[in-house]
């Protein structure tokens, strides 16, 4: 006799995650943001929208990372800003508070993953093993981080994940280049990447945020490009 799997709890209550992962896929990178101060948030924003990157993950990795996204989102109110490295339900809290749209944490903390979906607030928790992507889809997620994607095998441990999990797809991040995006996006089982090369401190120490709007527009071609 066939087993019914149960089906997914958020899924019978509204379409948000459905609605955010439709973004995500269109989105095709997303940046991955960590920023020391709030004064950078609004230029930063406004020179990844000028390139078309539509998205910031902010990180809370800093004091200032709830400030730094209520400072983006409101500098652009069409930017799906998210909160990244999101350890605890306080930390939810906090960016849900700000303004982000999602939430991405590196590791599956069931308790921070309840809660996102109690509140109808999308999360990416971070999946590396298959006991992880199985806790992930048995509360009805379908889509997860994959992090650090470099160190855990890259693109061949995805692919050899997504052949149990059929129609689970991953958003790797860490090791994420110019030199490998592009062979991320084409695999069906990538749903977008997550990457730090064109948000690096590095690039608008100075104030100068060109440099970021130049990579994130390089970056954009790569999307357009595989993805049409």
């Amino acid at each position: 006799m066939a087993i019914t799997r149960p089906r997914a709890p958020y899924i019978e209550r509204n379409i948000t995650f459905d609605q955010f992962y439709t973004t995500l896929e269109s989105l095709g990178i997303v940046p991955v943001v960590v920023l020391d101060k709030v004064e950078d948030a609004a230029p930063l924003a406004h020179a990844l929208m000028a390139a078309g990157m539509k998205s910031a993950e902010v990180t809370f990795r800093t004091a200032c990372a709830a400030e730094c996204i209520a400072a983006m989102a409101e500098a652009e109110p069409e930017m799906c800003v998210g909160a990244g490295t999101v350890l605890t339900v306080e930390q939810v809290e906090q960016a849900r508070a700000a303004g982000a749209k999602f939430i991405v944490s590196p590791g599956y903390n069931e308790d921070v993953v309840k809660h996102c979906i109690d509140i109808d607030l999308p999360v990416l928790p971070g999946t590396v093993t298959p006991s992880e992507v199985t806790a992930a889809e048995n509360l009805g997620l379908k889509i997860t981080k994959f992090f650090p994607a470099a160190q855990y095998g890259g693109l061949n441990t995805i692919k050899a994940l997504a052949a149990p999990f059929v129609g689970h797809r991953f958003m790797p991040t860490g090791g994420v280049s110019t030199a490998n995006v592009e062979e991320y996006l084409s695999s069906s089982a990538i749903i977008a990447c997550g990457g730090t090369w064109m948000v690096k401190p590095a690039l608008f120490a100075d104030g100068d945020f060109s440099k970021v709007e130049q990579i994130a527009r390089e970056a954009m071609d790569v999307v357009k490009k595989v993805r049409g």
